[in-house]
């Protein structure tokens, strides 16, 4: 067969022409003499040079004989072996020509390329397939070009290069992501809680799913926070980035928010410290964070939000509220006052705290995204982890989703029935003298009665009564009143008042008359502690556990 004809048809006498001149090139080529032909160049181009051969002058198979990559050509429908070149041969041994190509190259049978040369000879377009690992065990790109035969059939040329270094590298670097992934959605999982704490008086679930790949990993974080005195915390935040150090970041700021919480401030208050907090940790890092705290004597969430997403709340009836302003600058930009708002969860109520993975689309508007969420949410019923596994599938969150994604569910059971026994409230309003306090203990052991609590608890309750009720009217200011709550798990005892000095327990010493009452409760009760509220008073509380459960 003759290779020649397989070559290009160029113009090869014009190219000789066109080679050779019958003058030496000496002249400026700009009037200033820039670009000027050195004359050591100016030789070369003198009639003394040979000439530049033409294509159709060189010997194709020689050519391909010496190309370092291999080199196949099929002919007609059957792809009979041609040729194939030296590299080829030594690649995978040698080959007899004439044989059907499945039978002469065996090895392009077992790579899949047949199916590829019919469509190369149909469409007479060529085709390429990418690193593909051969049987002598390295990798190759095969394209497969379409030529004509010098009798008119059609054949097919293979051209494979080796890339089996690039292929290995390829893959190092992929196993290399992986493990960064690997070690990203590990340290992210270790520092979001192992377990969510249980609050008598919500039920909640969280999830959180890692993105696809490693660039998707990234710190997003939630966390219930029980306060004392049937007071919740609830918290969901994203930290900008991805991978390990947005995972590690996370975690500091998981780990401040837990000991603000602590100090039972506000949302807004808390928010304010992290900021400051996250600019000391990175200030070319920046995250959104809603911290929200849930009393189930005001049935509200009262919330504070840095640039993150509107809290959903689901009512009993099926009707989904945003939560509305307002909304500051995320946390690390600084200087900004951020300040609480509220929404309400009644009874039956569910809410939804999230990070925008779960409503954020390339292409698409976010609210479409949070519109979306909504609509998901309105026909969402069942426990908090059923809701929170159904808004994630609405949403199409897959294993290999372009971003990590937390949610949040709590709900505020609506209790009926035997149960709705097991959570009371009972109030006084403190008004008078010296004489409150017996009218205080008298109320509270009437309650405490009624509730059918043990002797014990009983006696505990009515002492832990007087005790902080004394301090209020010994240190407090109109008006005061006194709450009484139980739940399934705790009695809780809470006296506000009008000051915002709050209590700290010290010694007394032997002589004096007073200084004793928080000592004394402190040491009666499972927990006590004290806060600012709203209005500018304070709120002093402690709390019992009940017989069976643990402290």
């Amino acid at each position: 067969m003759n290779f020649t004809r397989w070559s290009a048809r160029l113009p090869g006498t014009q190219r000789r022409a066109a080679a050779r001149t019958d003058h030496p090139v000496t002249a400026d080529l700009r009037p200033d003499g820039a670009g000027s032909v050195p004359a050591a160049r100016a030789e070369q181009l003198t009639d003394d040079a040979p000439p530049v051969p033409a294509v159709d002058d060189l010997p194709v198979r020689e050519v391909l004989d010496r190309v370092p990559a291999l080199v196949a050509l099929v002919h007609g429908p059957d792809h009979r072996l041609a040729y194939v070149n030296d590299a080829y041969v030594a690649a995978f041994g040698p080959r007899s020509t004439g044989a059907p190509a499945r039978e002469a190259l065996p090895e392009l049978d077992v790579l899949g390329l047949f199916p590829l040369l019919d469509q190369v000879l149909r469409s007479g377009k060529p085709r390429t397939v990418k690193s593909r690992k051969a049987p002598d065990g390295r990798s190759y790109t095969f394209a497969c070009t379409p030529v004509t035969a010098g009798d008119g059939g059609a054949a097919v040329l293979v051209f494979a290069t080796d890339v089996t270094d690039h292929a290995e590298a390829a893959e190092r670097l992929r196993a290399s992501e992986r493990r960064q992934r690997e070690t990203a959605v590990t340290l992210q999982r270790s520092l979001l809680p192992q377990e969510l704490e249980e609050p008598d008086d919500l039920r909640v679930a969280a999830t959180y799913h890692p993105g696809g790949t490693e660039a998707a990993v990234g710190g997003d974080w939630y966390d219930v926070i029980t306060l004392g005195g049937g007071r919740t915390a609830l918290v969901i935040g994203d930290v900008m980035g991805r991978g390990v150090r947005a995972a590690a970041i996370m975690g500091q700021l998981r780990t401040a928010v837990r000991a603000y919480a602590r100090l039972d401030l506000p949302p807004h208050e808390v928010l304010q410290l992290l900021d400051g907090l996250a600019m000391e940790i990175d200030a070319n890092q920046i995250a959104t964070c809603v911290y929200a705290i849930h009393d189930p004597n005001e049935g509200r969430l009262v919330y504070a939000s840095a640039g993150h997403l509107p809290i959903l709340v689901r009512d009993e009836s099926g009707v989904v509220q945003r939560a509305d302003e307002p909304t500051g600058p995320p946390l690390g930009t600084g200087g900004w006052m951020h300040t609480s708002g509220s929404i309400a969860l009644s009874p039956g109520s569910t809410a939804v705290l999230y990070t925008d993975g779960l409503v954020e689309r390339r292409n698409e508007d976010l609210d479409e995204g949070i519109a979306a969420l909504e609509r998901a949410l309105s026909g969402a019923t069942g426990t908090p982890q059923v809701v929170c596994d159904r808004l994630v599938r609405s949403a199409g969150v897959t294993a290999d989703h372009d971003d990590d994604v937390a949610v949040l569910v709590l709900q505020h059971p609506a209790r009926t029935g035997p149960d709705s026994e097991l959570f009371r409230n009972a109030a006084l309003e403190l008004l008078g003298g010296v004489e409150a306090a017996p009218r205080a203990r008298a109320f509270a052991s009437g309650v405490l009665t009624s509730w059918r609590f043990p002797v014990e608890l009983h006696d505990l309750g009515v002492l832990a009564v007087s005790e902080l009720v004394a301090n209020s009217l010994q240190h407090g200011t109109p008006p005061m009143r006194l709450r009484l709550r139980r739940t399934d798990r705790r009695l809780i005892v809470e006296v506000t008042d009008g000051d915002d000095h709050l209590p700290r327990r010290r010694r007394a010493e032997p002589g004096d008359e007073s200084g004793r009452g928080i000592a004394i409760v402190a040491t009666i009760a499972s927990a006590w502690g004290s806060r600012r509220t709203p209005g500018g008073g304070k709120a002093v509380w402690c709390e019992f556990a009940l017989p069976g459960i643990a402290k």
